[in-house]
């Protein structure tokens, strides 16, 4: 199995223990390195029970444990490869009774976070208090941290808000996807005993694309290896690229420093691209200071030059692009090896309306995910309370879909009187008699809920009989199709839920021991790129393209403001990341493109092309930061809050500098790896 990999690759698939950084290159073969790894830690006898695999997407876990298990023939019992939240989920189904709570709560998604956080505070922008609490989470703040250090009256207001949504989730034992690791977490580290046995039981741990965790993903990592320090990160600092939702790239580049005695190994050889492709790619990157450094290496052919497109708006972009794309088609080119790709999501409306009228075929990636449709979600609320009949969340978003009398003011009142009895609202229903429902709710609404109740009873029970008869007898029970016949866009629906329910009927087919709540589980942690299939042209932002590779590779809208997008708190290093991660999706043609005008904060506006193509030597330009990492008396540097400065002293301070910077007449002590120089 060692046959394959080249020198570095080899050396990494033996390394046993002690911690390993493998620092993968794009198009580096990381996927066969790791997975070849797994493997022969099988094949010298390692306990395959004793290694975990920890992945971003269901889609990584599942192409690893394939190829993993494609090159050993007998495996006693396989090692766990999933997912942080599915090990998350694992976990606290066996241990989340340590916090006092029980086993079977009910994971819920962003759309539900956003609901629940709108009954808290009408104020404030849902997306705005959902993305604060995920902060305060995966930063490890308590409620009590977020109220002593809240700056202001705002961030007072959020600490508020985050301990009033986790009380209601405690109360109505709900987990958000945060809560998955954030508990894992907090068990582990509230019981050592428990640490040290979790790290006991899994003694080699991997990690993919250790450049996305995050601080708390760190810290679960941290408590994982109590008992050793068998820890194998795999990834790359130059193409770490969720800074915005809380991945820190300091995890990979301190990585030697967290764990002591690290091997770092470096794959450069890349299979992926060709020459002219690397060479520019390797010319951009090298601008970034945070980077350990490495340089990408070719093993195919010199390839053809990057082409680079100059048009006078969007419109004329869309058509040059349009053209090579049918012309790549008449010549035998697959439409899934075409790919566009864009930093600014709004750059997709020119694009969707030159290829309808060009006639060609092509999927938005990132659109309107197929869980997130309200019908689906209807669906999911209804499932959960067949399964878990105390989540009262789920229970007050389908007791009136379909349509059957009860309104808002009815469910507050049962809701209430639920409260009053310490139980949830389903077993408020059952407990009380039709005339003490029709004291709080009226005879007509009591007679309802009763009903609604029998029904939900009725499909547990042929769960429990015969689960394949189910989907059919919960149409029959419901008519929740027929609820949309009327609809103006009813027949989209309809195929959706028909999508659904034979997803539903396939699960039991393939997993005869698993049920419902499984299911749910299951769909709980799909991702948006698990659903990425071939067949035609696709337009998509660089960040939904991480992982992915296409023959021929569009990148549009290279113009300040849109890439880089400049100001607003932007990181220019990230944004050089992300040009980095879109050049290196391309395999044999590369081809970018900048306009002069486009529309930009709602009007016309004349753009300056970027900055990335002086960068990356596709045109001349006078702006550049430099490469080198000295600094010196005289340099003019920028920081991202105080603006530009003069170094007046440097000294070495490690790795980086220490300087003294005047910024307009005040001075300060900044550290070199948080300004560029200019």
């Amino acid at each position: 199995m060692l046959s394959t990999l080249n020198e570095a690759q080899q050396i990494a698939a033996k390394h046993i223990d002690g911690p390993l950084l493998i620092l993968a290159g794009a198009g580096s073969g990381k996927t066969k390195t790791i997975t070849t790894r797994l493997a022969y830690l099988i094949s010298i006898g390692i306990d395959p029970s004793s290694i975990l695999t920890l992945t971003f997407t269901n889609k990584a876990a599942t192409e690893m444990r394939n190829r993993a298990f494609a090159l050993i023939s007998d495996i006693s019992s396989p090692p766990l490869l999933a997912t942080f939240h599915k090990f998350g989920l694992l976990f606290l189904k066996l241990n989340i009774d340590k916090l006092g709570r029980k086993n079977n709560f009910v994971i819920i998604d962003t759309d539900d976070k956003k609901k629940i956080l709108k009954t808290i505070d009408k104020e404030i922008t849902t997306s705005i208090l959902a993305s604060e609490i995920s902060k305060f989470k995966n930063s490890l703040m308590s409620i009590e941290d977020a109220k002593q250090s809240s700056p202001d009256q705002y961030y007072t207001r959020l600490a508020d808000i985050y301990e009033k949504y986790q009380n209601y989730l405690e109360e109505n034992n709900l987990v958000d996807f945060d809560d998955l690791l954030l508990l894992t977490y907090h068990i582990l580290d509230k019981f050592p005993e428990l640490a040290k046995q979790t790290s006991q039981r899994y003694q080699y741990i991997m990690v993919d694309e250790y450049q996305d965790t995050n601080e708390l993903q760190y810290k679960l990592l941290q408590k994982l290896c109590t008992t050793h320090k068998n820890l194998c990160v795999v990834g790359d600092d130059d193409q770490s690229i969720y800074g915005w939702r809380g991945a820190t790239i300091k995890n990979i580049l301190n990585f030697e420093n967290n764990f002591e005695n690290t091997k770092v190994i470096k794959l450069e050889n890349n299979y992926r691209s060709t020459n002219k492709i690397l060479q520019h790619a390797n010319l951009l990157i090298e601008h970034n200071r945070d980077r350990i450094g490495k340089k990408l290496i070719g093993t195919r052919s010199e390839g053809n030059p990057i082409r680079l497109y100059e048009s006078s708006d969007e419109n004329e972009e869309t058509r040059k692009i349009a053209d090579d794309i049918k012309t790549l088609i008449s010549q035998g080119v697959n439409p899934s090896q075409i790919a566009i790709l864009f930093r600014v999501n709004a750059l997709s409306r020119a694009l969707e309306e030159g290829f309808n009228k060009a006639r060609i075929n092509y999927k938005l990636i990132g659109g309107m995910k197929f869980y997130e449709r309200a019908e689906i979600k209807d669906l999911i609320a209804y499932f959960r309370v067949i399964t878990n009949k105390n989540d009262n969340f789920s229970f007050k978003r389908i007791i009136n879909k379909p349509k059957r009398g009860i309104g808002n003011a009815t469910i507050q009142k049962v809701e209430l009187e639920a409260h009053k009895e310490k139980t949830s609202i389903f077993s408020l229903i059952e407990l009380y008699t039709p005339e003490q429902l029709a004291s709080i709710v009226g005879k007509k609404n009591a007679r309802t809920l009763k009903v609604f109740m029998a029904s939900i009873n009725d499909l547990q029970d042929t769960l429990q009989e015969a689960k394949m008869r189910f989907i059919d007898m919960f149409e029959e029970t419901f008519d929740f199709k027929q609820s949309f016949e009327k609809a103006i866009d009813g027949a989209d629906r309809i195929a959706n839920i028909d999508e659904f329910y034979g997803y539903v009927r396939d699960f039991f087919m393939q997993n005869i021991d698993l049920n419902l709540e499984d299911f749910l589980n299951e769909i709980s942690l799909e991702s948006a790129q698990d659903e990425i299939e071939g067949g035609s042209v696709s337009m998509m932002s660089i960040h939904a393209s991480k992982g992915l590779e296409y023959e021929h590779l569009f990148v549009i809208g290279l113009e300040e403001g849109f890439f880089p997008i400049v100001g607003d708190g932007s990181d220019l290093e990230e944004e050089r990341r992300l040009g980095y991660v879109a050049f290196t999706r391309a395999k044999d043609q590369l081809t970018l493109s900048f306009v002069h005008s486009r529309f930009y904060k709602g009007r016309r506006t004349q753009l300056v092309k970027s900055q990335f193509l002086t960068e990356s030597g596709l045109v001349k330009g006078s702006l550049s930061i430099s490469k080198s990492t000295a600094f010196k008396k005289d340099d003019m540097v920028k920081h991202k809050i105080f603006g530009t400065g003069r170094v007046i002293s440097a000294t070495k301070a490690g790795k980086e500098f220490k300087l003294k910077i005047n910024f307009n007449g005040t001075k300060r002590d900044i550290l070199s790896n948080f300004v560029e120089k200019i």
